[in-house]
């Protein structure tokens, strides 16, 4: 009999790969560069398309529950998130980005709670990508705002004694690389530490079977807990989005 290595066990699960494991099937091989996470990306892009059409069908004079969530997570992204932190003029141009990133997040990290599915957004490359974008936004937008007075005035706030205007530019300058390193690692290490968590009940159910009891019923609630946890991390890194950006375009604020 193979010995069972819990250690192999949690990062089977969590890790990347080029096969793609479902229960009670043969690996699946994947061709080329595709790898596990990459399918999960393709399959949660086409997931949130259907979703977001059938929310949006016209014919429905009678909206769903499953609507009525999307037009309260629009509502409050709009009035809770965006206008406080950027404005009403940003916010009604960063609305949209903002929303397709709270229901992108969601979907792929509810995919990773699916048994036959895995965890996108536990990888480091894709939190990262995201980050880039709000990195682009935050640099990119306050460059064609106002170009290199506009950059100089948003990393260098004025009022500020003269003597302390290089240290203060230092400072914002790595904070501004420190907060989207932030957003790529918060999502990447919240996501991945619930699924090692609830891996590790699981094997630990596996190797004693005397506390399988105890350990299993860990494994269910960090699961639970894991549904709220995607939610949450989602808004979190759509919030913060919104604050990185909103204080780079309106420094004075």
């Amino acid at each position: 009999m193979k010995h069972f290595d819990l250690n192999d066990f949690i990062m089977h699960h969590v890790g990347d790969s080029h096969e793609w494991h479902i229960p009670l099937l043969p690996p699946i091989h994947l061709p080329g560069l595709l790898t596990v996470h990459m399918l999960m990306l393709m399959i949660g892009t086409v997931i949130l398309l259907v979703l977001m059409l059938l929310a949006c069908r016209k014919e429905d004079r009678v909206p769903t529950g499953f609507t009525n969530f999307v037009e309260f997570c629009v509502e409050y992204i709009y009035k809770e998130i965006a206008i406080p932190n950027m404005g009403h003029e940003e916010a009604e141009k960063f609305t949209p980005l903002l929303c397709t990133l709270f229901f992108f997040i969601l979907v792929l990290n509810m995919m990773g709670l699916i048994p036959f599915f895995s965890t996108a957004t536990g990888n480091i490359n894709l939190t990262a990508g995201l980050a880039f974008l709000i990195f682009v936004l935050m640099v990119g937008g306050t460059l064609v705002r106002g170009g290199l007075v506009g950059m100089w005035h948003a990393l260098v706030p004025p009022g500020i004694p003269g003597w302390f205007v290089p240290i203060m530019f230092v400072i914002e300058v790595f904070l501004l690389f420190v907060r989207c390193v932030a957003l790529a690692m918060r999502l990447f290490a919240n996501m991945i530490a619930g699924h090692i968590v609830i891996t590790a009940f699981l094997g630990l159910s596996l190797l004693c079977v005397w506390t399988a009891p105890l350990t299993f019923a860990g494994a269910v609630g960090f699961y639970l807990m894991e549904i709220a946890v995607c939610l949450l991390q989602a808004f979190i890194f759509v919030l913060l989005s919104s604050i990185f950006i909103g204080h780079m375009y309106h420094p004075k604020h």
